[in-house]
């Protein structure tokens, strides 16, 4: 396994910060992804990611069905390994995605947890919009469900990218791949009050080539990381009290949510969140599908 030390230390780092899974949940998925990467080294003998082949890796899933695990159990790591060689892509680590066509079982299929638009609201009005970091933060909540972007993509947006005179971001997504996202109003009054007020003061007297003309900067005048908004989104979800697993990623989930339950048509969902397969913008009709069967259980008087 000593081969892929490196590249695992890596993905377990990303899927905490920017997945937002639990302690136990990155300790399965460490011990999932370490057998997985055991039987390619030292089974099959291979020592660089981009010799993985599907055949290879259906080879591995037969060993783990001999070995009468559960059905969520496999799910699990065939998503985890699906999601390695993915991340291993996007990194630059490998050329191709080997298990892009391993399918998961159809019984263990989790929804994604969501907020509610109160929540939301809740959570961005918890940052203090009379202090720089504050103003900052604010902006980044605001943009985090407004535009449905992955964490990456927020700390890597540049000032040259926001189109406010249409309405419009500019991101650059998975494999450098871009879309025009629409913004809404208080998210641009919000990026807009914050590059006025705060981003000049996290820039005074400092190096700006250090921030390589990033939007959103820490208060030493350098890009923020993963880490470092996933704290924030952290913080403020603790502030306002807000009892679920929040985390960058949510806003996500709830940005598709809210615009499916609102009669968004899925294709433009999809293009919204860069969504190679409409398959993948599917799962928030599910989720939509969900909350309608718990109206129809709560009035109809025959459900």
């Amino acid at each position: 396994m000593a081969f892929f030390e490196a590249e695992l230390k890596r993905y377990l780092q990303f899927v905490k910060l920017e997945k937002g899974l639990s302690e136990n949940s990155v300790l399965s998925y460490r011990n999932d992804l370490e057998r997985y990467l055991k039987f390619v080294a030292r089974d099959l003998g291979l020592k660089d990611l981009g010799g993985i082949t599907l055949a290879h890796i259906e080879n591995y899933l037969v060993e783990l069905t001999e070995m009468s695990l559960a059905v969520s159990t496999i799910a699990r790591n065939i998503s985890s390994i699906r999601s390695f060689h993915e991340f291993a892509v996007v990194e630059g680590i490998a050329e191709a995605n080997p298990a892009e066509l391993v399918e998961l079982p159809r019984k263990a299929a989790k929804l994604p947890e969501v907020l509610d638009a109160n929540e939301v609201e809740q959570i961005i009005n918890a940052a203090n919009r009379t202090e720089n970091a504050g103003i900052r933060d604010a902006a980044i909540l605001e943009t985090l469900y407004a535009s449905g972007m992955r964490v990456s993509e927020l700390t890597d947006l540049e000032m040259d990218r926001l189109f406010f005179e249409i309405g419009f971001i500019r991101v650059i997504g998975k494999g450098n791949k871009e879309r025009l996202v629409p913004v809404g109003g208080l998210a641009q009054q919000a990026i807009e009050h914050y590059m006025e007020t705060a981003r000049p003061v996290f820039l005074s007297d400092k190096n700006p080539q250090k921030s390589k003309n990033r939007l959103f900067l820490n208060q030493r005048g350098g890009p923020l990381t993963r880490m470092s908004v996933w704290n924030i989104v952290n913080k403020y979800a603790n502030k306002a009290g807000i009892k679920k697993n929040v985390y960058p990623h949510i806003f996500r989930h709830s940005f598709a949510t809210h615009l499916l339950e609102g009669g968004a048509d899925l294709r433009a969902v999809q293009e919204m969140l860069g969504h190679t397969s409409i398959t993948t913008t599917e799962i928030y009709t599910h989720v939509d599908r969900s909350l309608l069967h718990q109206v129809h259980k709560q009035f109809h008087p025959r459900a």
